[in-house]
């Protein structure tokens, strides 16, 4: 059973529910349903929402600050 909940959106919110929603053809009500089921949405951590952004430890070299060598260039314009 569904009950009803009113929510003030900003319009370019609003604008992108309603686009999914016609491009899906269903309601707002079950996109925004959905939106706010998903793991994560409501009250999921940081971590939770970018894990999939972080880089394993293992796969970061381990000399990252003392090797100079990467260091080359650094802050040189790419064009020249």
């Amino acid at each position: 059973m569904y009950r009803t909940v009113s929510v003030k959106l900003k319009d370019r919110v609003l604008a992108d529910i309603e686009a999914e929603a016609r491009a899906r053809r269903t309601t707002r009500s079950a996109v925004v349903r959905e939106r706010l089921e998903r793991p994560g949405a409501a009250g999921g951590s940081l971590w939770d929402r970018m894990r999939d952004l972080v880089i394993a430890d293992d796969a970061a070299p381990r000399n990252l600050a003392r090797d100079k060598s990467r260091l080359r260039g650094l802050g040189r314009s790419r064009r020249r």
